[in-house]
C-alpha cells in the first residue's frame, strides 16, 4: 500500500508535552514553532489517508487542516477539513440549491476564491509598479529589481 505524505495545519502551537505525547502516538515531524507537523500515512489514496490520519490524532491534537504534501498527477492538493454541524447543513444546503455535491460546491468556492485572490495581487503589484514609476525611469527600477533580486530572498513583507 502506498504511503502519502501529509501536512497537518494545527489551530495553535503545541506544546512541548503535547507534542510529545503525540509523536507516540504516530511519528510525526514539527516545523520551528510547532504550528504544522509532517507525517507519512500509508492508505489506498491521499483521501483515505487524510482522514485515517484525522481520526488517529483528532483527540489529541487541536488540528485545523489536513493537506496532501506533494500535488497530485492533475497538480492539486487534497485539503481535509472538518467544519461544524451548523456549517456543514448551510453547506449542504448551497452545494443542493447550486446542483453539485458539497465537495463539488467547496471545490469551486476554494478555486474561485484563489482566483481573486490572485487578481487583486497581480492588481496591488500593477499600482505599486506605477507608483515607482512615477519617481524613476524603468531602467532604473529594473536595475534596482534585479539588485534585490540577486540577494538572499527573506520572504514577502506584509
Amino acid at each position: 500500500m502506498p504511503h502519502h505524505a501529509l501536512e497537518v495545519t494545527l489551530t495553535r502551537p503545541l506544546t512541548t508535552d503535547e507534542l510529545h505525547y503525540a509523536t507516540r502516538t504516530w511519528p510525526l515531524a514539527a516545523n520551528h514553532d510547532a504550528t504544522r507537523l509532517m507525517t507519512l500515512m500509508s492508505a489506498k489514496t491521499p483521501d483515505r489517508a487524510a482522514h485515517r490520519l484525522r481520526r488517529r490524532l483528532s483527540t489529541r491534537l487541536p488540528i485545523d487542516v489536513i493537506t496532501t504534501h506533494y500535488p497530485d498527477t492533475s497538480g492539486q492538493i487534497l485539503i481535509n477539513v472538518t467544519f461544524p454541524p451548523a456549517t456543514r447543513t448551510a453547506l449542504k444546503s448551497a452545494a443542493r440549491d447550486a446542483g453539485r455535491t458539497r465537495e463539488r460546491f467547496i471545490e469551486l468556492a476554494v478555486h474561485q476564491a484563489l482566483s481573486r485572490h490572485h487578481d487583486q495581487e497581480a492588481d496591488r503589484l500593477e499600482r505599486a509598479v506605477h507608483r515607482l514609476l512615477a519617481h524613476t525611469t524603468p531602467g532604473q527600477l529594473l536595475s534596482a529589481v534585479g539588485h534585490a533580486l540577486t540577494r538572499l530572498p527573506e520572504g514577502p513583507t506584509p
